[in-house]
């Protein structure tokens, strides 16, 4: 029989349906990893030769010819910190200018990698990169959060090969934000008790759902994943910011994202998935109630009418034996692999 289970971080009750579940390994990518990505082409944006674009650069690690990681204007930017901040209100109708940033990080010079096969040094390099951004543009004062994210894959959202991720700051707070941390504030009121804190103590004693565990940071799936796969990422430490993360912590990371993505990578046949580091909002740096986090989400599985009609979510993968199955996965040679 099927059971409901709640995630009381997000509120929202899944079904998990264990007469509909499937077998881990079912959830593979059943394309075709490309036998040849090019290390480099000369229409890409991303590659080297064309840093030149026109497109404002914010940071980089390294020098001019031989960069290591890139933060750049997006030239389609969905906000624009250039803008006048002006909100109208209408009877019911508001409108606010898209003030704001977007930015890219481009992850590495080569076209053909992405973050699992990519060394622990150079995702290590792309933390620090996020973490120096995140601190520069939460400096300016209409910005209210912040949304480090990735796409990979074409049912993730992206249309360039080449390894990227996004930075963006808005001018509001969303919903969603603001949902989360009213769950969180009202656990922390009725117990004392961080939600995030006692949800990692609850998952690493029942360690059935845990896929990884390194010095600082503990991966595992939910017991109420929204989603197959579903991962979330906790650092061990309370803290409410990302930015508030130690140099320690994020080489730790960096081991900890590059393993993960690894085990999607040679378990699922490198599926599509989308990752985003969820940190409280700008006026609320440091909180007894909230824990910024990871969370990984691969698309192996598509909303249908049920999920959009009623806003629950249907899981057709049992979070536990997909724990089970990740951990399983050997990764060939050691967490700096790289095929030639």
């Amino acid at each position: 029989m099927s059971e409901l289970r709640q995630n009381l971080i997000t509120r929202d009750w899944v079904i998990i349906a264990t007469d509909r579940a499937k077998r881990p390994d079912q959830f593979a990518n059943t394309k075709k990893i490309p036998a040849f990505l090019p290390s480099h082409r000369p229409d890409c944006p991303f590659c080297v030769g064309n840093e030149e674009d026109g497109t404002v650069e914010t940071c980089r690690l390294g020098d001019r010819t031989g960069w290591k990681v890139r933060a750049i204007g997006n030239k389609y930017p969905a906000l624009s910190p250039t803008a006048e901040r002006i909100r109208i209100s209408s009877g019911i109708h508001r409108m606010m200018s898209g003030i704001g940033f977007h930015e890219v990080i481009v992850e590495h010079p080569r076209h053909d990698l992405t973050t699992a096969l990519l060394t622990v040094e150079e995702v290590t390099d792309i933390l620090f990169v996020y973490r120096h951004r995140y601190l520069e543009i939460r400096k300016y004062p209409h910005v209210e959060t912040i949304v480090i994210f990735k796409n990979h894959g074409e049912s993730a959202g992206t249309s360039l090969e080449h390894p990227h991720s996004q930075i963006a700051a808005t001018p509001v707070v969303p919903s969603q934000f603001r949902s989360r941390i009213d769950a969180a504030v009202r656990y922390f009121d009725d117990t004392g008790e961080c939600l995030f804190c006692r949800t990692l103590e609850d998952e690493l004693a029942a360690g059935e759902r845990v896929i990884l565990e390194s010095k600082h940071f503990v991966a595992f799936i939910p017991y109420a994943a929204l989603s197959p796969f579903h991962i979330w990422v906790f650092p061990r430490r309370h803290s409410s910011s990302f930015d508030d993360i130690t140099d320690p912590e994020i080489t730790d990371l960096a081991d900890t994202l590059k393993t993960v993505l690894a085990q999607l990578y040679y378990g699922l046949n490198n599926p599509d998935y989308n990752y985003s580091i969820r940190s409280v909002p700008i006026a609320e740096q440091a909180t007894k109630y909230f824990h910024w986090y990871i969370a990984i989400i691969p698309r192996v599985s598509k909303q249908a009418g049920f999920e959009l009609g009623s806003g629950m979510f249907i899981n057709t993968a049992l979070p536990e034996e997909s724990a089970e199955f990740l951990r399983s996965i050997a990764i060939p040679g050691d967490r700096n692999f790289r095929p030639s």
